[in-house]
């Protein structure tokens, strides 16, 4: 049955109660070809696969022979990989000393991407021994591998422990022409603000021996490929930024559950996927968590006699093989997976995608939109809207979505926090001498160690002077180095972070991991150590917390009408008070919590409210603090339509100050230092104020709701809100900013 097909028979489904918002026609769109100059033996691997270069690849090919360096920002699909893998294997074919380094973000893509250039090297008859360096790699395999292997595959995890050794990789750096940096998109916030910093690292010892390799980068499409690049390497590059793939006919269907609230956004998620498989569609649908992509794929197994998996981090690595193959091979005709599908892994094309919840960015959506879509053939993909402010906006707004560009990728190579533990692993790694670039760029972070005996200036440079192990001292994905560990009969059962363990693995607090529940029965701060046991119950502890917070110093300022917007820097400090026990929304008991208050210092931007709007909202019997506390919710919600980042990422807090006359909205970095989301907001803040006025306008509700002003992460519980009150401030500041 043809997709139009499908997609009119859901209305005849008993379940089917209007849940369509939106059906968008993305046309076909028709290849554009074209050359570029190469090893004849590629230009034969090329005709036996059937493979015409697209227009974006041939310059792609040409940049990179002419020794620039190149970033690839295309959507999924478009041949990113055959585009850096040519020159690459050209290079190799003509010289036989020639190394490539080739990064991933993640162990899953440095494998799969493993087989496709085992297959083009077998199909060229080279030997380059291309393998896998990573944790995984068995100890006694590595030094044959940085010896005789021309091609390594690892990811930034393992590059931030190997570069103390480099002396182990001699002759493979010495010989270093190209480095690949795949899915760059992935490397924004905290985690690319370290990769950032390490690739910084990797260039002073490419300098050491002797080498200056070509970087070649590939994204999926992002707002600031350029800047990114730049930032992320320290170089200029060049870009290529069409897409000339061929493109079949796609339907873009909005679906929003709430029309039937008795059943749920992820049972008519299942539902969907089961009837999109019995239709014979090959359906993958993107889940927002582990649990949630092992019951949409249990419920729809339950509707359908086709074989369907759940996929995610944690399996096996022959399991998720196994469903991969079967994905490509069509034995397999459903899959619920984690984001850990998102990136480039090779699935080949399928018929039908469901997104199961806006997954954050514009860019991690069309990135899971594009696995749909086979050759010619017509494909379909599905977003879920979940009950929240983003999700909601967007399926009431769908040119919104369909018509805005992608988000910035953000990164922050001045936050001391993250660059001073990068500079101890610089120090280890080699001596940071006077005239050198780091040393320039970082002098006062260099000179902070030194006085704090971290590193020693010498004769031949600053090198590490500290008792521990420098690049054991810093994580890659979090700025905060404690870690919480969850013990569990005397067995690790996960790890968190300082402030997510205070929500979730305070004392007697209950934990879901991997569908079991356990109590929290001891939090040991000192020892970073939370004791559980395994109980199931049938309610769940949320931690309630206060936010203080006092600017430090304010750096920038502007006015808008009579409206003043700065950024500076703050120091918060959060305060966790009590926790509830619930089940559903019913609260069944309250009880205190004793916790030192978390403290930190990072960036922020805030506005005023001018006190006559204030005056005006108390006069007509509205609450001011509520319409300020609703706004700043919805702002929040908001920021990641113009920010790579998580709503979890940035924190917020509203006053009213009666004694300076008005109120204020605070929008601050969650992390210490901050990583560049609030310098964003303060220079978008106008455009952000219009869509949080248009999403608190036009949701349905009469008082407010996880739609447009309530926020799961509210540390005060979504108390005081005032829904009529933040659609009068916003008008009026609307009058005043002149949306």
């Amino acid at each position: 049955m043809e997709i139009s097909r499908i997609v009119e028979s859901l209305k005849d489904q008993d379940w089917y109660e209007g849940q369509i918002e939106h059906l968008e026609l993305l046309p076909e769109r028709k290849a554009e070809y074209g050359q570029a100059n190469f090893d004849e033996r590629i230009k034969s691997f090329l005709e036996r696969k059937g493979l015409d270069l697209f227009s974006h690849q041939s310059r792609a090919i040409k940049l990179i022979n002419e020794g620039r360096d190149v970033i690839i920002t295309t959507p999924t699909a478009s041949g990113k990989t055959l585009a850096f893998n040519v020159p690459v294997f050209d290079r190799m074919l003509n010289d036989s000393d020639s190394r490539a380094l080739y990064i991933y973000p993640t162990k899953a893509l440095s494998q799969d991407q493993l087989e496709t250039i085992k297959d083009m090297e077998a199909d060229l008859g080279l030997d380059l021994e291309p393998r896998v360096y990573d944790g995984d790699t068995p100890r006694d395999q590595r030094p044959g591998i940085r010896k005789r292997s021309r091609i390594i595959l690892t990811n930034p995890y393992g590059l931030h422990h190997y570069l103390e050794w480099h002396h182990k990789w001699k002759d493979f750096f010495s010989n270093l022409d190209f480095v690949i940096m795949d899915e760059i998109h992935s490397y924004r916030g905290v985690f690319g603000s370290n990769v950032a910093m390490l690739v910084r690292r990797m260039e002073r010892i490419f300098d050491h021996y002797g080498s200056d390799p070509q970087f070649i980068l590939s994204s999926a499409t992002i707002a600031n490929p350029l800047e990114h690049s730049r930032k992320l390497v320290g170089r200029e590059f060049s870009l290529i930024s069409e897409d000339s793939s061929f493109r079949g006919r796609k339907k873009f269907l909005f679906w929003n559950p709430l029309t039937n609230p008795d059943n749920s956004a992820h049972n008519q998620t299942s539902k969907l996927m089961a009837h999109f498989v019995n239709h014979d569609l090959q359906t993958l649908c993107f889940t927002l968590s582990r649990r949630l992509a092992e019951l949409i794929s249990e419920w729809c197994s339950g509707r359908t006699d086709a074989p369907v998996r759940a996929y995610r981090a944690g399996y096996r690595p022959e399991e998720r093989r196994e469903i991969e193959e079967g994905l490509r091979t069509g034995e397999i005709r459903g899959v619920s997976a984690t984001n850990a599908l998102e990136l480039g892994v090779d699935i080949g094309g399928l018929d039908a995608v469901i997104i199961s919840g806006y997954p954050g960015t514009i860019t991690s959506s069309w990135q899971q939109a594009g696995r749909a879509g086979r050759g010619r053939e017509d494909s379909l993909v599905v977003l879920v809207g979940f009950e929240n402010p983003l999700d909601q906006f967007f399926l009431k707004h769908p040119r919104e979505f369909f018509d805005r560009e992608h988000e910035h990728a953000i990164l922050d190579l001045d936050n001391p926090n993250i660059t001073m533990g990068h500079l101890a692993c610089a120090a280890t790694e080699l001596p940071i001498r006077e005239g050198e670039d780091l040393r320039q760029t970082y002098s006062g972070e260099i000179d902070a160690l030194i006085d704090n005996d971290v590193v020693q200036d010498t004769p031949n440079g600053a090198v590490f002077s500290g008792t521990y192990r420098a690049s054991g001292a810093v994580k890659l994905d979090n700025i905060n180095e404690t870690t919480v560990k969850i013990i569990h009969n005397g067995k690790l059962l996960e790890t968190m972070d300082l402030a997510q363990a205070y929500r979730e693995a305070h004392e007697n607090a209950t934990l879901l991991h991997q569908g079991k529940t356990y109590i929290v029965k001891d939090f040991d701060l000192e020892e970073g150590v939370a004791e559980v046991r395994w109980k199931e119950v049938d309610y769940f502890t949320q931690a309630i917390s206060e936010s203080d917070l006092e600017i430090t110093r304010q750096l920038e300022k502007k006015k808008a009408g009579d409206v003043v917007v700065s950024f500076g820097e703050v120091s918060v400090s959060e305060h966790y008070s009590h926790y509830k026990e619930k089940k559903y929304d019913r609260v069944l008991d309250v009880h205190p919590l004793e916790l030192p208050p978390l403290e930190f210092d990072t960036e922020c931007s805030w506005f005023h409210v001018p006190e006559s709007i204030l005056t005006n909202v108390e006069e007509k019997g509205l609450g001011a603090r509520g319409g300020l506390h609703a706004i700043e919710h919805a702002i929040i919600s908001l920021t990641p339509f113009y920010a790579m980042c998580d709503r979890w990422d940035i924190g917020g807090f509203s006053a009213r100050n009666p004694l300076e006359e008005g109120g204020s909205i605070f929008i601050y970095d969650a992390y210490e230092g901050g990583i560049g989301i609030a310098d964003e907001v303060y220079e978008l803040l106008e455009n952000l104020l219009e869509r949080t006025y248009e999403l608190v306008m036009d949701c349905d509700c009469e008082e407010g709701c996880p739609s447009c002003i309530y926020s799961p992460k509210c540390g005060n519980d979504n108390d005081p809100l005032d829904k009529e009150a933040a659609v009068y401030i916003l008008e009026k500041l609307g009058e005043r900013f002149v949306y």
